[in-house]
């Protein structure tokens, strides 16, 4: 895929009539040191804020399996037990301090989606305050807002159903402006040819995240209780907080410590792609149609992640009968998967663009099928292999990993059509992305009544259906270069 033009640099080569003459003409910088360069120090530490961020989110779907009286599912009579007992029950080896509450399936369900009420209401207004003054406060007054709920998670159950659903979804206001803030962030940070991999890294602190929490929570719910595990993830996000305001800054030009080489590579690679426009391009915007591609792309992909998220657990004590410390490690292992799919596929990406000439558009587009055709096929083989323990956490661990592939494809399309923007976008592709984390939960569980096999092969195949039909609609209707609205001068810029 080498570009007819000689002097073309390799992320340019793309389809149609946009090219940019001069763009085309200008020689590229030469790329400055990784090594304790401040914008791998920035990804590096945002690796860190989304690991707390999903640990400070998952951790109540573990912790909610040891909340619930376990009469209360029998009582409810909801479990059909078609899979045999896959290990003896253990036995609790500590004194039983956390209260246990009388929740059915579907109390749980609503607690499980309250933190997207909250969520959905700060994406909008997070990226627009983010693209205005800056990412780092925000995200880091969100993590931490998010933190210091978090602790008090044990009042709250106490208080009642509606005093915990008010506090997630609390909660979820303060995450959500945490995405966009770190896209406005990195339009400001990532080179285009570096974005697939740093990136990458700091959104992949999320799965680690995943990976670490459900596990520990597993643990921590074992050997004391579960109101343990908020305590404990909350103080590491307040830890974090402190962190993250001493040693990061909103742009290159006000680090303390950047090189002015550095510094000079990353606002030479981005000069000819942000836009001095003060005023967002509201009208525009909206009728874009790449901006829509990605919006059925991210709330398809988030389906079947939001599913599995959050019910995940559920699957593996109800229907595969793993008990709470298996149940959190097994539940985790996907999540590993999909963060080493996630940094992998970071740097393949990139490559291709840089090394091989290949177009922004075909690597968005490439990686955005393998990670949401992927899954579906393997999320709907999950459902239709019975009792058989080792194929299910095999499938369901592919199916998770392959989702990492779109870390590099759809999730930071954001920052290829309209870089100035990519805060609000993200926003807005978030806001539509967060319905099925509100609603998929309660969907799932309604079609479960009795947590039988045939139940939850329904709700694996309409989660793939909705994957496949976001994947075709983005392959057909994305866009890999800056869009005309997005500029200033209203002409289109490769990247």
């Amino acid at each position: 895929m080498k570009s007819p033009v000689s002097d073309l640099a390799p992320s340019d080569g793309e389809e149609g009539s946009d090219r940019t003459p001069l763009l085309q003409r200008a020689p590229r910088a030469e790329t400055a040191p990784v090594c304790c360069s401040a914008r791998y120090n920035l990804a590096c530490l945002s690796f860190f804020g989304f690991f707390v961020l999903y640990s400070l989110r998952v951790n109540l779907s573990v912790a909610l399996v040891d909340m619930v009286d376990s009469n209360t599912t029998a009582k409810d009579n909801r479990t059909s037990y078609e899979c045999a007992e896959h290990s003896a029950p253990i036995k609790v080896l500590h004194n039983q301090t956390g209260k246990k509450y009388q929740w059915d399936a579907e109390t749980q369900g609503w607690i499980l989606g309250s933190f997207f009420y909250g969520y959905i209401i700060t994406q909008i207004p997070g990226g627009y305050v983010a693209s205005r003054s800056g990412g780092k406060l925000l995200l880091g007054f969100g993590i931490l807002g998010t933190a210091v709920f978090t602790l008090f998670t044990p009042l709250a159950a106490d208080f009642g159903v509606g005093a915990l659903v008010t506090l997630r979804a609390l909660e979820g206001l303060g995450e959500g402006v945490t995405f966009p803030a770190m896209h406005a962030m990195w339009s400001s940070w990532a080179p285009p040819l570096e974005r697939s991999k740093l990136l990458s890294i700091s959104y992949a602190g999320a799965q680690l995240g995943t990976v670490v929490s459900l596990p520990l929570s597993g643990i921590i719910c074992y050997y004391m209780n579960w109101t343990y595990v908020f305590y404990f993830f909350g103080i590491v996000g307040i830890i974090w907080f402190i962190l993250w305001i001493c040693l990061v800054s909103d742009t290159p030009e006000t680090h303390k410590t950047i090189s002015p080489y550095e510094k000079e590579y990353i606002l030479s690679s981005l000069k000819n792609q942000l836009s001095s426009q003060k005023s967002v391009p509201w009208i525009p915007m909206l009728k874009s149609l790449p901006l829509w591609a990605i919006v059925v792309a991210h709330f398809s992909y988030n389906w079947t992640f939001y599913t599995l998220l959050t019910l995940l657990p559920t699957y593996m004590k109800e229907v595969l009968r793993f008990n709470i410390q298996e149940n959190g490690f097994l539940s985790a292992v996907p999540y590993l998967g999909c963060w080493l799919c996630m940094i992998l596929s970071g740097q393949a990406a990139d490559n291709l663009r840089a090394r091989w000439n290949f177009s922004t558009l075909w690597v968005r587009r490439a990686f955005s099928l393998i990670g949401m055709i992927g899954p579906a096929v393997f999320l709907v083989a999950a459902g239709f292999i019975g009792c058989d323990y080792s194929l299910a956490v095999a499938f369901l661990t592919i199916s998770t990993s392959l989702g990492g592939f779109c870390s590099s494809g759809f999730s930071i399309n954001h920052l290829d059509i309209a870089p100035s923007y990519a805060g609000i976008l993200l926003g807005i592709t978030n806001t539509f992305a967060t319905v099925p984390g509100m609603i998929g939960p309660i969907i799932a569980r309604s079609l479960t009544p009795e947590n039988t096999i045939g139940e939850w092969q329904t709700v694996f195949c309409i989660a793939a259906a909705i994957n496949v039909f976001g994947a075709i609609f983005f392959t057909l209707f994305a866009k890999g270069e800056v869009q005309n609205w997005a500029v200033s001068d209203h002409r289109g810029h490769k990247n």
